[in-house]
């Protein structure tokens, strides 16, 4: 069983604790209810319930404290039970998810800073059940830390006047601390602090959104900072805050994953009792189709962010792999969740707009999480970097097995310097795929050397590189081909079925030469890019059996998972 049901808890944890705490916290959402919980959220109510939960079960301090500032033997910053812990909040409601998301963000200069009073005041915050907040974005300059306007003017003696407005910045109403990002009034160098005091200088302006969540617009006013408060500077707060975004954007490929879960069950037992035309709505064959696509498209998506975690885990400075497959997880596993979601939605069609469903809000919150912690364009520019090393300058690595240990992901607050990502080396893609052979895979196998060719013989020019569209479709070919590395990777660590390892690999063939399709139609794609283009375009494998097995394996999730009222 792949895929999350509460009513049957099945993740892995080498310890009571973290299996107790998960437990936990589905309990608590299931004894709160479907009811009470799409009352909150239609009525755009605080989720303080949620809020004392975790203080009570000290969740967010065991999960989120690193070991070395821990006041508890169980608190360790562990990526495989906090991606747990993603999917169980996300399952229930993407508002429970995006507080405990932004309390990530928020710590995330805390930990990778230099000071250590704050540290050891943020444990102790954290114990007492404080939430947190990252001011980074600005009404004005979104995420480009190079405008940023807030500023620090120096006035002496370790203090200083800080002045500027953030925008966007999720717990900023409650947060115990919000970790700031800026510059030197006088030199322009960066800077992060923290700012907690709600003294009069502190103004929170509105909230920007229409949710349960508060997405803060808050302002500086003269606030007073001193050393004491300062987290980093130049260079160190640059890369804070970059790092930071890599750990916590790595969260919402795992938040889609819980949000499409819900409404898979929900799909299934809706389509399994309406009886049309003399007929359940499952016996149709369109509705065979979408089911089958939507569940692979769902347990690729788990496969691969679950392999994700043990390249996250294991990174160091030698191995920084994770550098790749972390954006993919923000970038293509959402982007994968709403695929799913609107498979889904054409098997319910108007059940999906109903106001008791869940369905209801997983269609309006799964889009937003491709457009969070960097758009797809933006994840997609990083990934394009990593293209020709993967391809054709692979290094020698240890095999990475599977990382669900209870150790502290220190790496991950000592990530180092941002640049010089185009020289990062990967392992041989090819041991993945040499070591399977199924009829699916090899098409996909094909398809690959057709891509590289291009590569090779008709490189992008200088045009079409400044072309983003361009170079957006170019990546999700490459995204395709280590999407399906980690695939195959964790389907041998899982003891996935052959059956469902080459349905899976019937969509990736298909959107191989979807995206294939759209690249030969750009204005700018040459005769031989479009020749190859053509090359690519193949179909996949049909057999009748394989769709079968899955397709009952699909089916058997109906009745598996109801929502307690």
């Amino acid at each position: 069983m792949i895929l999350l049901n509460p009513k049957k808890f099945d993740w892995k944890f080498p310890d009571k604790r973290s299996e107790d705490l998960m437990r936990d916290t589905t309990e608590f959402f299931e004894g709160k209810g479907r009811g009470k919980t799409k009352k909150d959220d239609h009525e755009r109510t605080w989720y303080q319930d949620f809020l004392d939960f975790q203080k009570d079960a000290g969740a967010f301090s065991t999960l989120l404290t690193p070991a070395g500032y821990a006041l508890d033997e169980d608190s360790r910053w562990d990526t495989w039970r906090n991606c747990a812990f993603n999917e169980i909040t996300a399952f229930y409601g993407l508002a429970y998810w995006y507080t405990w998301q932004v309390s990530i963000l928020g710590l995330g200069p805390i930990w990778m800073g230099q000071n250590e009073e704050v540290k050891k005041r943020t444990a102790e915050l954290l114990r007492d059940g404080g939430i947190f907040a990252f001011g980074l974005s600005e009404k004005e300059h979104g995420a480009d830390l190079y405008s940023t306007e807030m500023a620090l003017k120096d006035l002496g003696d370790g203090k200083y006047l800080a002045n500027g407005r953030k925008y966007y910045i999720g717990n900023a109403n409650e947060a115990a601390l919000v970790s700031t990002f800026g510059k030197m009034a006088d030199s322009d160098e960066y800077v992060f602090f923290v700012v907690g005091d709600r003294n009069g200088k502190f103004e929170v302006v509105q909230n920007v959104v229409n949710s349960q969540n508060f997405v803060a617009e808050y302002a500086l006013n003269d606030y007073p900072i001193s050393d004491a408060e300062i987290l980093t500077r130049g260079r160190d707060a640059w890369d804070s805050a970059l790092n930071t975004v890599n750990v916590g954007k790595f969260n919402l490929g795992w938040a889609s994953i819980g949000i499409c879960t819900h409404a898979f069950y929900e799909a299934i037992d809706h389509a399994s009792h309406r009886y049309l035309y003399k007929h359940f709505v499952t016996e149709f064959t369109h509705i065979k189709q979408l089911f089958v696509d939507a569940y692979t498209r769902l347990v690729a998506m788990k496969l691969f962010a679950l392999r994700a975690i043990d390249y996250m885990r294991s990174a160091s400075p030698e191995d920084r792999r994770y550098l790749l497959y972390n954006p993919m997880v923000k970038m293509k596993v959402t982007t994968q969740g709403e695929e799913v979601i609107n498979l889904l939605w054409d098997v319910i069609a108007a059940k999906g707009f109903e106001k008791d469903m869940y369905f209801e809000q997983a269609a309006r919150d799964i889009r937003a999480l491709p457009k969070l912690e960097g758009t797809v364009h933006v994840n997609m520019a990083l990934i394009i970097k990593f293209m020709p090393n993967y391809f054709f300058n692979p290094g020698e690595f240890p095999e990475i097995g599977q990382r669900m240990d209870a150790a502290d992901d220190t790496f991950l607050f000592d990530q180092g310097p941002t640049k010089g990502l185009s020289k990062i080396q990967f392992h041989d893609y090819n041991i993945a795929y040499g070591s399977v052979d199924l009829p699916n895979v090899n098409v996909f196998k094909e398809q690959i050397e057709v891509l590289k060719e291009m590569l090779l013989k008709a490189q992008p020019s200088d045009e079409q590189i400044d072309d983003i569209d361009f170079l957006l479709i170019l990546g999700e070919l490459f995204t395709l081909v280590g999407y399906g590395q980690l695939i195959i990777e964790n389907s041998k660590i899982l003891g996935v079925s052959d059956a469902l390892l080459d349905q899976i690999f019937d969509f990736m063939v298909r959107d191989f030469s979807k995206f294939a399709l759209q690249l030969y139609s750009k204005t700018s794609s040459t005769d031989v890019q479009m020749d190859l283009c053509l090359k690519m375009l193949r179909k996949p494998v049909a057999d009748a059996g394989r769709f079968g097995k899955v397709l009952e394996e699909a089916y058997s999730l109906e009745g598996q998972y109801k929502w307690s009222d």
